[in-house]
């Protein structure tokens, strides 16, 4: 163990990806500060729709996302938004994103995906059971509705590929659907049942439970923003608050600002922002039995502890737009026509940033300039889900050990 000091490990963010890395690298014997620019749960981490989407191993960048996006940019308040303000910002992304469409990077993507998510499903419940958190899980399935035969039939491609993969699944009409979810609108036809898919109690007191966790095992979390990391002999220096500070080795996981910090080491990792909306509703606003996927129109209808959450859609405005609630206002109305008798009285709306790569791949390995640091970020919508898995993969490189999985895909370096 290293003095107060210079920790073993620095972890650059307070969020469940980078909080879930902090407690693996202190459960193999190391010193872990962590340092958030506004501390626990602040960021996506508080606002997700808690869920374990381990049967989501579809990249978002895919053929059929190219056909639907046309439509759904039309439409400033739908499911894919890229406000006129930003369009320019961010052409080079959509370019990548664009490329990583092609039929054989998608294979290879959903190759990548499902080992990491394989992973990811494996190490959850020892994770949750080391932290104490197990009480929170809950394995309820999520329903994905289809308006006609052909949007089922549609979605076929993508529950064969999952069928290849072992993902279990079950099709059904209107009678079947009404026996998992009770109250759809007549509208929809046709559903998909996941099983295997879990969600969290509750995702803001999840992340802080394991900030407990952290603490009370001897962590530390101080709130600082780091700016700036430089290889030095022994270790790393870190800018933060005004201060430097050394680790001997440091973890990025700073979620939608991790590329700006990995800036500072020569490298320009195209991370992007998908700005993600949503409503929490009393726990009375509808009879929910399973989380619900609107697939068509781009959201999810979820049961929590707290609420019943009405969110997703993608808006791509990076850091610094201003949020633009009527996005949650839409949802919201859709919500009431899709589930008759939902009620949209007290709700609390939420906008937060999803840190997404091209290729919808995370950037987990070293940095180019130092192997004393390691990176952790980029999971898009799959940060709660491939948090267990990746705080393993990023204990096995701090401590010299073979990954539990071929990391290549992920390689920050990729791009």
């Amino acid at each position: 163990m290293k003095d107060a000091v210079q920790p073993d490990v620095i972890v650059i963010g307070a969020g469940v990806v980078g909080l879930s890395a902090a407690i693996a690298a202190q459960a193999r014997g190391l010193s872990v500060t962590v340092l958030d620019r506004e501390g626990p749960a602040a960021g996506a981490s508080a606002g997700n729709a808690g869920a374990f989407a381990f049967t989501d191993i579809l990249p978002l960048a895919s053929p059929g996302i190219l056909k639907k996006a046309p439509k759904w940019l039309l439409d400033p308040l739908g499911p894919l938004s890229v406000p006129p303000a930003y369009a320019a910002q961010i052409a080079p992304w959509m370019f990548r994103f664009w490329r990583a469409c092609s039929p054989s990077r998608v294979a290879h993507s959903t190759t990548a995906q499902t080992a990491i998510m394989d992973l990811s499903k494996a190490e959850l419940e020892p994770f949750l059971a080391e932290t104490g958190t197990l009480p929170m899980l809950r394995k309820e399935g999520n329903l994905q509705v289809y308006e006609s035969e052909a949007e089922l039939k549609a979605s076929l491609p993508g529950w064969k590929a999952r069928a290849e993969h072992g993902i279990e699944f079950r099709h059904m009409g209107a009678a079947e659907m009404a026996e998992i979810q009770p109250g759809l609108a007549p509208r929809f036809t046709h559903g998909t049942f996941t099983p295997g898919w879990y969600s969290i109690a509750d995702p803001k007191l999840y992340t802080l439970a394991l900030a407990d966790h952290f603490r009370a095992k001897g962590g530390k979390i101080e709130r600082a923003e780091v700016t700036a990391l430089k290889p030095v002999e022994g270790g790393v220096e870190l800018t933060a608050g005004g201060k430097t500070r050394r680790a001997d080795q440091v973890v990025l996981s700073a979620g939608a600002f991790s590329h700006q910090v990995a800036r500072t080491l020569g490298e320009r990792i195209p991370l992007e922002t998908e700005r993600g909306y949503n409503t929490t509703l009393p726990q009375d606003a509808f009879d929910l039995r399973t989380q619900v996927t609107f697939g068509g129109h781009g959201f999810v209808v979820t049961r929590l502890s707290t609420g019943i959450r009405v969110g997703g859609a993608v808006e791509l405005g990076g850091l610094k737009l201003p949020p633009n609630y009527r996005r949650s206002e839409a949802m919201l109305k859709k919500a009431q026509a899709f589930l008759p008798g939902f009620r949209s009285e007290g709700g609390v709306q939420w906008m937060g940033f999803r840190p997404s790569l091209p290729d919808s791949l995370p950037a987990i390995g070293r940095a180019r300039a130092t192997d004393r640091v390691v990176y952790a970020f980029g999971h898009g919508h799959l940060g709660l889900t491939q948090s267990a898995g990746t705080a393993r993969l990023v204990a096995d490189l701090i401590t010299g050990q073979r990954p539990a999985i071929d990391i290549s895909s992920f390689s920050p370096q990729r791009f």
